[in-house]
This record gives C-alpha cells, structure tokens and sequence, in this order.
C-alpha cells in the first residue's frame, strides 16, 4: 500500500473504560476522589520529608522521590482520562500521546531503580547496622537517586524513538484510557515487531535489573533475620521491611503482568486492567503503605500538625 492510497493518522480517540453515561459519571467520582487523595497523600509525604530534618536520610529521600515520581504519575495520566468523561470527541494528538508515554515511562522506570535503592538501604541498616553510614553515605544516597533519573530519561527516549518509525493509519480508536504503546501498536501500518522486540528488551531489562537487586537484598536479609536469636529483633527487621515489600510486589506484579508476558500485544482487556494498577492504584497505596506504619512519619506528621495549630 502507498501513501496515495491512506491518509496518515495524527490524532486519536481515546475510548476509556465505557460509553454508558450512569457508569461514565460515577467513574469520574471514583477517578477523580482517587486523584485527590495520590496527590494529597504523595505531594504530602514529599513537604514532610522536606521540612523533617529528622527524615533527611537515604530511606526517606528514597521515599521522597518516589512520592513524587507516583505524583507525576498521576498527572500525566489521570486529568486526561478526567476530561474524557465528558468530552464529545475524546481527541489526543499523536504528540499528546508521545509526550503522555515519555513521563509515563519515566515513572516507571525511575520507580524501579527507586525501588532497588530502597532494597539496598535495608539490606545495609539490616545486616551491616554498624556500618550503615559508611556504606550508605549521602553521596551513594545523591548518586543513586541522580542515575535512576538519567537511566529513565534515556529509557524514555529511546521508547519514543522508536515510535517514530511507525505510521498510523485506517482506525484511530485507541481501546485504552490513556496513551499505551501497545495499543498504538495495534493501529500501526508499519509491523511493529522492532517496537516489541525493544520493549521486551530495554522495559524487560529495566525490570530484571531492579527485581534482581530486590530480590538478591531480600535473600541477604531474610538470611540474616533468620539467624537472629532475639524474637523482638526478629519481629522488628521483618516489620521494618514489610511496607517495601508489599509495595514491590503490587508495582512490579503489574508492570511484569502488562509489558513482559507473552501476547500482552493482543490482550488489550489484560493490559487495561494491568494498566490500571501500575497507573492508579499504585500511587494512591504508596504513600499509605509507607507512611500509616511507619512511626518516624507519623511522629514527624503530628510534630508539624502541632506547630501549625
């Protein structure tokens, strides 16, 4: 087929979760309450950490970006799909959605290197507590946190690189409420195969990388847990590591179950659902997960509630 015959797509209708006006506009509630609370909660936790001089350390500069990162999360994704509930043509420019994937992809890369760090520094505080501030040094902290940005800004990058390579055609309707690649793949002239070859491969990379870490410090850490004589001690390590935990299996269970599973191309139900985690309900839990049972937040929280009243 030649470009004579087609005319080139630009711009897209994002179909979002339903058409039926009742369901359109309790979701926009449920949506918009949930944006609320991430930003609330996250932006939050960011301005306590801040202003918390007794949280100046690598964990919760850690946790402070990725608060922030869940933020940045929320807003490339959620004001879109917000204002599609009540748009007639549901439009999104080629470059809106590029841009849309680009921060996307940032978060969650970042996020995965972020939480890595975060692996690390409990391995450090729990099975070399004597050494903790000589091995996680503010400079390692700086270091770390600097080269998970640059590693998701060059993700990112090369993702939309390669989207330049395809052309759309034919449809325009995007089965999805935001812009995904996978369901750009779907209206491509071109054979996206190369697009799914470096998705598995750098997104899969990315993945393997950070869940390596995460799980080779887990592995050092349960070692060491297991091989205290102390119950309380015991009891403390593994309540000091169960916030981090439980938020790495719903992040990386998610993204693993969306972009590394085999077919995901094919599947959009799959991937809206998958999507739909990694995108919302993880950065709406992040900020609770770590804050509600963690007593050096709570304390910091109630430190500046009382200087404000």
């Amino acid at each position: 087929m030649t470009e004579d015959n087609y005319s080139l797509t630009t711009d897209f209708i994002l179909i979002g979760f339903t058409d039926h006006p009742e369901l359109k506009s309790l979701l926009f509630v449920v949506f918009l309450t949930i944006y609320v609370i991430t930003m609330v909660g996250n932006l939050g936790l960011v301005t306590l950490i801040f202003m918390e001089r007794r949280l100046h350390t690598p964990m919760y500069i850690f946790l402070g970006n990725l608060a922030l990162m869940d933020s940045c999360c929320s807003c490339a994704i959620t004001p879109k799909m917000l204002e599609n509930s009540f748009s007639k043509d549901r439009m999104i420019s080629l470059y809106e959605c590029m841009a849309q994937f680009y921060f996307l992809c940032l978060v969650e890369t970042v996020d995965c290197f972020l939480l890595a760090a975060m692996a690390y520094d409990r391995y450090v505080a729990i099975c070399s507590p004597l050494q903790y501030h000589t091995m996680m040094s503010k400079k390692l902290c700086i270091q770390m946190t600097t080269g998970a940005y640059i590693a998701g800004n060059l993700h990112s990058l090369i993702q939309i690189g390669f989207l330049f390579r395809l052309t759309f055609c034919g449809s325009n309707q995007i089965n999805h409420f935001f812009c995904d690649v996978f369901p750009l793949y779907r209206l491509s002239c071109v054979d996206p195969y190369i697009n799914e070859l470096m998705i598995f491969i750098f997104a899969g990379s990315v993945q393997l990388l950070s869940l390596g870490s995460v799980l080779i410090s887990y592995f050092y850490i349960l070692f060491t847990i297991f091989k205290m004589k102390s119950k309380e001690g015991r009891s403390k390590a593994l309540y000091t590591c169960a916030s981090h935990f439980l938020a790495v299996s719903i992040f990386y269970g998610s993204l693993i179950f969306v972009y590394i599973r085999p077919h995901s191309v094919k599947e959009e139900d799959k991937d809206i659902s998958g999507a739909v985690f990694y995108t919302i309900v993880v950065p709406l839990l992040n900020p609770f997960i770590y804050s509600l049972r963690n007593k050096e937040v709570i304390n910091a929280m109630k430190k500046i509630i009382k200087k404000i009243l």
